[in-house]
């Protein structure tokens, strides 16, 4: 369903019980809400939350920011390594202002908040920002942007910019994402090319665009270090990260955890940047427990 939310409108799937302890899942970069797997959506709802899951801004189904234009990565990318201010159409403040209007939108008052990569930045400004509208937190594989933090190698930045050899064919698109996928994801909880072919065939089917993913990217390097931020977080918060994260490296989810108060961390053995259907339970734990602690 489509909800207006902060004078926007997000494309939104509601799962369980309207009495369930409300959950909203953000996800990460270029992402639509079906990177939060249905099957793992089931199993919080069976541990007693009502899910909500969403595409962000510029993605999936959700409105897009085209009239803004495409960002140039590779001038952007340069400008932030040697540290020059990026500008940014929207910014991750604005994504967590989204998050509050859908809160406001199916009038939830206060939410547990679960956060992947990206979805765990805009998650960090939302609790900041609005603390009288997140009950807890969990951060997954995600960063407080502290530019004294490990990052990717550059042949993980490469792929992280490189585009499909022919984009208008979908089955060159879905390649283009396993072969990314393949490369980030856990090499302790290895995904099948059949699995991962579905999965993103699924994705690009439904929705394919690029240009929202670029100027979600823009956002991220806007929002630059949420570091001082992070003392002033009170919800009981959890931390999850993988331990072979190749892409937003461990050191940032230990630094996350030091930096929020009573946070508990979890770094997981042969995990990378993804969701490993073996490491549900794991999670759904993290989740549940954060929430207990409320």
């Amino acid at each position: 369903m489509r909800i207006a939310a902060n004078g926007i409108a997000l494309e939104v799937e509601d799962h369980g019980s309207p009495q369930g302890e409300p959950l909203i899942l953000i996800m990460g970069l270029g992402m639509q809400l079906l990177a939060w797997h249905e099957d793992f959506v089931a199993s919080l709802v069976a541990r007693g939350f009502r899910v909500i899951r969403f595409d962000n801004r510029d993605i999936g189904l959700s409105q897009g920011f085209d009239e803004v234009g495409v960002p140039n990565l590779v001038i952007d990318s340069l400008r932030y390594a040697v540290g020059l201010k990026v500008k940014s159409p929207y910014t991750l403040v604005d994504m967590a202002a989204d998050t509050a209007g859908l809160l406001d939108a199916l009038g939830i008052e206060r939410a547990h908040i679960c956060g992947a990569s990206m979805g765990g930045m805009i998650a960090q400004r939302l609790a900041a920002q609005m603390p009288q509208r997140v009950k807890s937190l969990t951060l997954m594989m995600t960063s407080s942007g502290s530019r004294s933090l490990p990052g990717p190698s550059l042949k993980v930045r490469a792929a992280m910019i490189s585009r499909p050899k022919e984009p208008p064919r979908i089955e060159s698109i879905v390649e283009h994402y396993v072969n990314l996928y393949e490369l980030i994801g856990s090499p302790g909880f290895p995904a099948t090319k059949d699995y991962l072919r579905e999965r993103f065939t699924r994705s690009v089917t439904r929705s394919y665009r690029p240009a929202g993913t670029a100027r979600q990217m823009l956002a991220i390097a806007a929002d630059g270090d949420r570091s001082d931020l992070l003392a002033r977080l009170r919800p009981p918060t959890h931390v999850i990260h993988g331990a072979a994260d190749p892409l937003i490296p461990v050191p940032a989810g230990r630094d996350l955890a030091a930096r929020i108060p009573g946070a508990t961390l979890d770094v997981i053995d042969g995990m990378g940047h993804d969701l490993p259907r073996e490491l549900w339970p794991r999670f759904v734990a993290g989740i549940a427990g954060a929430a207990a602690r409320a």
